[in-house]
């Protein structure tokens, strides 16, 4: 009886493309994990295997099913797995195409593809991201649009109080979480915040990262959304589990980088922009808030600095959508449930606010009309048709 030869390296190769890494959820092949491979003419196979970090949990497991795999080869006779430890520039490299494979492979949602999904995030709180995402809703509601306002920011949530929105969510016959829907002139807010969900908005949430993620994932799995226009992220600040859950759970999100005139507040807020496009989600541009405050004289005074904005959105290489003047009113007409943009809408505030939401819906994320579209025309057909 004569011996079956030993594999060839390419077939060594091509077997392990079956051998997934559990945490990055793409096979060690494609991220890149494996270097020259030997076979020996007794059929010994010697594979070496780079992973993110030496005391990686899971080698274990990886060497395991490796030696499994290759050994049901004919003629492979022992597997000797070695592992080593990827240099910084392998790890990053990894790691973006592991972003991409879970941008590739998002789950479906419960948000309509028609809608513009707009990530309203900066790279430290005290920005004014929260009061710039529900005036850009009001501003959009105003205009006759139907807005989705999601208060991603799990822990901190505040747009509840902002939008003067109260209760608590339920849930429809078929379990999914109803949102609650506020009218504004023409059009409407439906809002789902963690604020909506507890007893007490004093109560503090105490999650760790994994929660969090989960808590966005069944927001956007589990909330009846219906059709919408636009839906707002309300994000953290930073760049932590719930931006990296954006990035898997919709990765055609756009954001809108928040940030002050100040270069400090600049410099952080280049860092969101950076997770975003290592996650394969676009920036669509930049919102200066608190650009300078007005006194009854009409001069005006820039008490956070000037310029980064500017600064932020041409590093960036993406618009500056506006500048939104420091005004008391803003504050508390979100104290009061009752954004400037929709109440005041002549207020300096509310007419920058106009002016992104103009930009926005006319330029940049028009909304999406699917009148005309194949898949309309051919059930309108069929319907016409009858049984």
């Amino acid at each position: 009886m004569v011996a079956d030869a030993p594999p060839s390296p390419e077939l060594v190769l091509s077997t392990l493309r079956n051998v997934v890494d559990p945490e990055l959820g793409a096979d060690i092949v494609d991220l890149g994990m494996v270097g020259d491979i030997e076979v020996g003419s007794d059929g010994l196979v010697v594979i070496p295997v780079a992973l993110t970090i030496a005391g990686c949990p899971l080698r274990a497991q990886i060497r395991d099913d490796i030696r499994g795999r290759i050994a049901q080869l004919p003629g492979v006779g022992e597997v000797k797995v070695s592992f080593g430890e990827m240099t910084q520039a392998q790890r990053s490299e990894v790691m973006q195409r592991a972003r991409k494979r879970v941008s590739e492979a998002a789950p479906d949602t419960q948000v309509p593809l028609t809608t513009r999904i707009l990530a309203v995030a900066s790279g430290k709180g005290g920005v004014g991201k929260s009061s710039v995402t529900v005036n850009l809703a009001a501003s959009l509601a105003a205009r006759g649009h139907t807005v989705g306002v999601l208060d991603a920011d799990i822990w901190g949530f505040s747009v509840p109080r902002m939008l003067g929105v109260s209760g608590r969510l339920a849930a429809s016959d078929d379990r999914r979480i109803q949102p609650q829907e506020v009218a504004v002139g023409p059009g409407r807010i439906r809002v789902v915040s963690m604020g909506l969900l507890v007893d007490d908005e004093d109560t503090a949430i105490m999650w760790r990262g994994l929660m969090l993620a989960k808590a966005l994932e069944e927001f956007l799995l589990k909330v009846a959304w219906g059709e919408m226009d636009y839906l707002l992220l309300d994000m953290p600040p930073g760049t932590g589990d719930i931006q990296m859950a954006l990035a898997r759970l919709l990765p055609r999100a756009q954001l809108l980088v928040v940030t002050t005139p100040a270069v400090a507040a600049q410099k952080v807020a280049i860092r969101v922009a950076d997770m975003a496009r290592r996650s394969y989600l676009s920036v669509l541009g930049v919102i200066e808030n608190m650009s300078a405050f007005t006194c009854e004289h009409g001069t005006a005074y820039p008490l956070f600095g000037s310029g980064g904005g500017q600064v932020l959105a041409t590093e960036l290489g993406v618009p500056l959508l506006g500048q939104v003047p420091l005004e008391p009113a803003v504050s508390a007409a979100n104290d009061a449930g009752r954004p400037l943009a929709f109440t005041a809408p002549g207020s300096e505030a509310a007419v920058a606010f106009a002016g992104i939401v103009e930009r926005l819906t006319t330029e940049l994320v028009p909304p999406l009309d699917m009148a005309g579209c194949s898949a309309r025309l051919v059930a309108a057909a069929e319907a016409a048709l009858g049984p």
